[in-house]
């Protein structure tokens, strides 16, 4: 199976399990009246509709470079993390109302062990099912699939304190920790939107490589680039999966145009061999025209 393939097949499958869990949540809900379970249960709906779009997302993202888009469509699963975390502030808001509602007019629950038991079964699916998307996003560079694993994630974790705090609920009859977890759910909802929404405005805006991989290119296209003289300018970008990689090289101005291909060709397939769905841009110049630009680097050859 290609990476594209499984990228697609789990972007599917995420749409049955956003299903089955808002199922087992909505359940929960009406079997206990509680408005932290109903918050909880507001937030599987963004999580489904997110899963739609992070399949059309990860569709568009791995179509191939044509005439109005020849640099790829890398960027499509950005758009889908964006939307992502657009619903999440909307689904808190949601739940800020209800809370407010039932602020107002605490009630005791109905049903409460079975009610907490389906809730705990629907957290733990997507428990597992946040730890699988978010190891093949980030394995895979899709954006799309590690936002929506960051995001099931996050509901991993107010579901479980949820359960924690309607626990307590019933164990102490202070009902009104009910309206109280609904309030920190939502706004720890808001905050996780705002997380998803800035990381994914920062990739639209062709943020370079962490410090760690550019000292890695560095040291790849030194250890390659035998019979050039200098390497400077060197610029990166990610653009979902794909990351783009532009320098300049500086040669001998008496060797020959396929002398210097030749280098261009063994420093390409360095960073091919290292790094997955790169794009190489070489600018090459004779020594006695080159010249750093400012604020730039050489890189230094091994």
């Amino acid at each position: 199976m290609t990476t594209k393939q499984k990228i697609r097949r789990l972007a599917a499958w995420s749409i049955v399990v956003a299903f089955t869990v808002m199922g087992l949540k909505f359940v929960a809900w009406w079997l206990t009246g509680s408005v932290a379970l109903y918050s909880d249960a507001l937030e599987s709906i963004v999580n489904v509709i997110a899963a739609f779009a992070a399949f059309w997302a990860i569709s568009v993202s791995h179509k191939p470079a044509d005439r109005d888009h020849q640099y790829g469509h890398h960027k499509a699963e950005y758009f889908s993390a964006v939307l992502e975390g657009v619903l999440i502030v909307v689904a808190a808001l949601l739940i800020l109302a209800e809370v407010w509602r039932a602020w107002q007019n605490p009630v005791p629950l109905e049903a409460p062990g079975l009610g907490l038991a389906i809730n705990a079964a629907a957290a733990g699916v997507n428990g597992f099912w946040a730890w699988l998307l978010i190891r093949n996003g980030r394995e895979h560079r899709s954006p799309a699939l590690a936002a929506d694993g960051h995001h099931i994630l996050t509901d991993v974790v107010t579901s479980l304190g949820v359960l924690v705090g309607l626990l307590a609920a019933i164990a102490t009859g202070w009902w009104m920790l009910d309206p109280l977890l609904a309030l920190v759910v939502a706004l720890n909802i808001l905050w996780q939107g705002w997380k998803v929404i800035t990381a994914s405005l920062d990739g639209l805006m062709d943020r370079a490589v962490d410090a760690d991989d550019h000292l890695r290119i560095r040291d790849l296209i030194s250890a390659s680039s035998q019979g050039a003289l200098e390497i400077h300018d060197l610029k990166t970008r990610i653009a979902g999966r794909a990351t783009f990689i532009e320098f300049h090289m500086v040669v001998n101005a008496d060797m020959s145009v396929g002398e210097s291909h030749l280098i261009c060709d063994r420093i390409e397939a360095a960073l091919e061999n290292e790094i997955p769905s790169v794009r190489v841009v070489i600018h090459v110049e004779p020594d006695h025209e080159a010249k750093l630009p400012p604020g730039t680097a050489a890189v230094p050859f091994a």
